[in-house]
């Protein structure tokens, strides 16, 4: 299959200002969006902590100005900001958690985006047991993704390494995880940064994944954007596709060395990474 006849790339992009590192693009909205568009990405993942802060009209016409799609919203800021998760003891937290996953449904249905499970599914606090907060995760996404279904929206959740949360690292645990929650909705959002840590081989762990992979993130080893660590893209490159995937390779790394640099370099590699896997 050619891949390179649309590439699908996108970048992380915050619609507000957040304290997330790997967001390389925070802040004045449409000035991201076009330098974004005229570095030559197709697309822009909106990592969005609250969607009621987000005018609807006013985001449709900066994507149509700038011919961008959105391949997916992130929900992680709810966590890194509000403390809101799947997993906190307090019943009140959960609910909030889940009604704010629903609220953005109607945002990623509009769309056609899938929303992300990542940073808000949340740890093991203190007195809980993991086999607990399994309970209370498995509990949350079964509620989530019914929602998303009746809405028709997919939810992408992401195996996230150990320095990040103890629940679900691993490709094997997502597809776990996604055999108890038993919904068609929910699939997985997989992370090249994550799986370097946590993966022992990661082509065949892309491989196992299948299609169950709903969308692909891209940074290196060292959370920079890709070529500037020491992953074998093309290699990942060649797995991810064997699987059928024809979807978005969406950058999600530092700004560094800085924000600007990280993404137009990140473009120009995985371009001539894509075109090269493609010509063999």
């Amino acid at each position: 299959m050619d891949h390179t006849s649309e590439l699908k790339l996108s970048i992380v992009l915050s619609t507000h200002q957040a304290q997330f590192e790997a967001v390389a693009f925070k802040g004045d909205l449409e000035a991201n969006l076009a330098k974004v568009a005229g570095w030559g990405y197709s697309g822009v993942e909106l990592a969005i902590r609250d969607p009621d802060l987000v005018d609807g009209e006013v985001l449709d016409g900066l994507l149509r100005r700038y011919s961008l799609r959105v391949p997916a919203i992130g929900t992680g800021q709810a966590w890194g900001e509000e403390r809101l998760s799947f997993t906190s003891p307090d019943r009140a937290v959960r609910e909030a958690a889940v009604r704010r996953i629903k609220r953005h449904l109607p945002l990623a249905h509009h769309l056609n985006a899938f929303v992300i499970i990542g940073l808000i599914r949340g740890v093991t606090p203190p007195g809980q047991s993991r086999t607990e907060s399994m309970k209370f995760l498995i509990g949350c996404l079964q509620e989530c993704a019914e929602a998303a279904s009746v809405e028709g929206v997919c939810l992408a959740f992401e195996p996230l390494n150990r320095y990040e949360t103890d629940l679900v690292h691993t490709v094997s645990e997502g597809l776990e995880l996604i055999r108890q929650v038993d919904a068609n909705s929910l699939g997985l959002l997989l992370d090249t940064f994550h799986m370097n840590i946590e993966e022992p081989d990661i082509e065949e762990s892309i491989q196992r994944a299948g299609e169950n992979i709903y969308h692909f993130h891209v940074a290196d080893s060292n959370r920079w954007y890709p070529g500037a660590g020491h992953l074998d893209f093309r290699k990942i490159f060649k797995a991810l596709y064997s699987t059928g995937y024809t979807s978005w390779i969406s950058g999600e790394f530092l700004p560094a060395p800085n924000a600007d640099s990280a993404a137009e370099l990140a473009i120009k590699t995985l371009t001539r990474m894509l075109t090269s896997e493609n010509s063999q």
